[in-house]
């Protein structure tokens, strides 16, 4: 995976997502400090989404993040039982005490809590208009029925027309943004792209949708067209956190200079291998493996049965 890592002075607006400069002399001048997302997320005390799994996902693929907590579940490896948020003031300070120290490349937004964390947020981001921002809409399924509708209303006004690339699952937003969806197949992801866009987003990228013989397809695409697709075949586990993973994935790559394309397929690409090395650290769901990468190769030397054990940590050559 090759990566060009911007400066903060070099953040691009997010029309130049699609075509960032990769002149190589430029990219030769490059400050190697790896860029910096804003992310607006809750924590998550199982690891499986939240802010720590924004945090691995974005270090694996040389970002760091600026974590702003907007509240905190409670939670275990298999269920959502509730979220307690933030007051609105509280997330405003995180983010405003970090922005005037630290420019930042791209903002990520995850599960905010309430409708004012989202008026807040929504808030941040005009400020900075020239920041891109990757919007992921989580399943609510979970939640109080009557905290979802407030809470999708105030993202599709607020958040929404923020936004540069939305992150979601087919079916979720299926259900959020064509509620009265009436055709005779499923929307596509052109579809859901087009609403999205009535509210300003310029990118969609849809993941979930079934094909035949147990195979998945992920689609970016945009109002006017699809602009690229990734499948997979379908994994047997139940998985926790994988939209997480692969929205802070993406993002990670869009701040350090990839263009959205190559970024959505090596997220897609990242997601897959850590589903793959997934592992269950209860008795809930299978976590994703955001660290499969520094994981020791297996040794098939069986030489030497009674040799001492390495208790040493591996090497790894992760670079920023």
């Amino acid at each position: 995976m090759t990566i060009y890592l911007l400066p903060a002075e070099n953040a691009r607006k997010p029309g130049d997502l699609n075509d960032p400069s990769q002149d190589d002399d430029e990219v030769s001048e490059r400050d190697l400090n790896p860029p910096c997302v804003l992310v607006f997320n809750a924590s998550d005390p199982s690891g499986a989404g939240g802010l720590g799994a924004d945090a691995l996902a974005m270090a694996s693929v040389g970002a760091h993040i600026l974590p702003v907590v907007t509240g905190a579940y409670a939670r275990d490896t298999a269920e959502i039982f509730d979220h307690f948020p933030f007051d609105e003031e509280a997330i405003a300070e995180q983010a405003r005490a970090i922005l005037e120290d630290v420019e930042v490349q791209l903002i990520k937004v995850g599960f905010a809590g309430t409708p004012e964390a989202l008026s807040t947020i929504a808030e941040t981001a005009a400020d900075y208009p020239e920041v891109p921002v990757v919007a992921y809409m989580p399943n609510l399924s979970w939640w109080d029925e009557n905290l979802i509708e407030p809470y999708l209303d105030a993202f599709r006004e607020l958040v929404l027309p923020q936004t540069t690339v939305l992150v979601g699952n087919h079916s979720t937003l299926w259900r959020w943004l064509l509620p009265d969806w009436s055709g005779d197949r499923p929307p596509g992801a052109r579809d859901i792209a087009k609403a999205a866009g009535e509210f300003g987003v310029p990118y969609t990228l849809v993941t979930g949708m079934v094909l035949p013989e147990q195979f998945i397809d992920n689609v970016l695409a945009s109002p006017q067209s699809v602009l690229a697709n990734e499948k997979y075949e379908r994994l047997e586990a139940v998985f926790a956190g994988a939209g997480d993973t692969l929205s802070a994935a993406l993002a990670a790559l869009l701040a350090s200079g990839t263009d959205l394309v190559a970024a959505t397929s090596e997220a897609l690409a990242y997601m897959d291998r850590c589903l793959d090395a997934g592992f269950r650290p209860g008795m809930g769901h299978v976590l994703p493996d955001r660290l499969f990468w520094a994981e020791p190769e297996d040794e098939e030397d069986d030489d030497e049965p009674d040799a001492e054990p390495d208790f040493a940590l591996p090497p790894h050559d992760t670079r920023h």
